[in-house]
């Protein structure tokens, strides 16, 4: 009666309102704090597992460069590449290379990964896996094992393999010789350069507004993909009558792209793929050092 009359009854329900509010909130804190707390331990048992995960992956790691290093048939030994006078030197030392055994040095063009010759099979053993890695290239090894290298060949002969007192190496298959042509198409550049001995004396190039893509709007599909293609004919046409005005060369090489260089094979001694770019010259010159790239690895 007096609690009514002095408002404390209403204070004190107010109180136990407030006194269940916090008791619930601190229900919901410790509720919180227990998801918190799990799922900090999910972390950290997900950190714990990636943990283990990456000592396993060093592991591995470890092991497979362990067996690198003690499987002499599992990875070449060296691997470099050459250009220029660099393909001069590597040719060099090999061709010092000489044997008083009509049979003590062995040469071969190892054209595919399924082709290795019986002669390679046998002096190399289980590392023949590593020539067909190399192939297509040519093999030179010698009968005490000091020697035992696969180039690749910017110029490919015709299969072979032989024994004899020397290798066989002309400078035609892996370096620039001669009077010849080379040059690099693509659907909208095409250049053409005249060599000497490796140094270009003639250059002629040019690009073609192809269209790359279809906007919305204007023409239909089908008549952007005709008016492409006639671009890309029309380019290519050009890129014939230049090809056919280099008659005073030995031999003639055309890269590119693999989609344009049919329609030029006809006009061209040896053709391989390249993804050089840019204005004319710059993709000459870049495709040109790319083809006579010769790269070098130690059996």
């Amino acid at each position: 009666m007096i609690d009514r009359l002095l408002g404390r009854a209403e204070l004190k329900d107010r109180i136990d309102e407030l006194e269940s509010k916090k008791h619930h909130l601190e229900r919901r804190v410790e509720a919180e704090s227990e998801r918190r707390s799990d799922a900090v331990a999910d972390r950290q048992r997900a950190e714990a597992r990636i943990n283990r995960l990456e000592d396993r992956i060093t592991s591995l790691k470890d092991r497979v460069e362990r067996a690198e290093r003690d499987d002499p048939s599992f990875a070449f030994r060296h691997t470099t590449t050459a250009f220029g006078s660099g393909v001069a030197d590597v040719l060099g030392r090999l061709r010092a290379v000489e044997s008083d055994d009509p049979e003590g040095v062995l040469t071969a063009f190892v054209p595919s990964d399924d082709a290795v010759p019986a002669s390679v099979r046998d002096h190399f053993g289980d590392r023949s896996r590593l020539v067909r890695r190399a192939a297509p290239a040519v093999v030179v090894a010698d009968d005490t094992g000091a020697v035992s290298a696969a180039l690749s060949v910017p110029i490919p002969p015709e299969p072979f393999d032989r024994w004899a007192t020397r290798p066989r190496l002309p400078a035609r298959w892996f370096r620039p010789t001669g009077r010849f042509a080379f040059a690099v198409v693509r659907s909208d550049t095409f250049a053409r350069g005249v060599y000497e001995a490796g140094e270009r004396v003639d250059v002629e190039g040019f690009t073609t507004d192809v269209k790359a893509a279809h906007s919305k709007g204007g023409f239909s599909q089908g008549r952007f993909e005709r008016r492409r293609e006639g671009q890309i004919a029309g380019h290519l046409e050009d890129a014939r009558s230049v090809l056919e005005d280099a008659t005073d060369v030995d031999r003639t090489i055309v890269v590119g792209e693999r989609s344009v260089l049919g329609e030029v094979r006809e006009l061209a001694d040896h053709t391989d793929v390249t993804d050089a770019t840019g204005p004319p010259e710059e993709a000459l010159t870049d495709a040109f050092r790319d083809f006579w790239t010769v790269r070098v690895q130690a059996v």
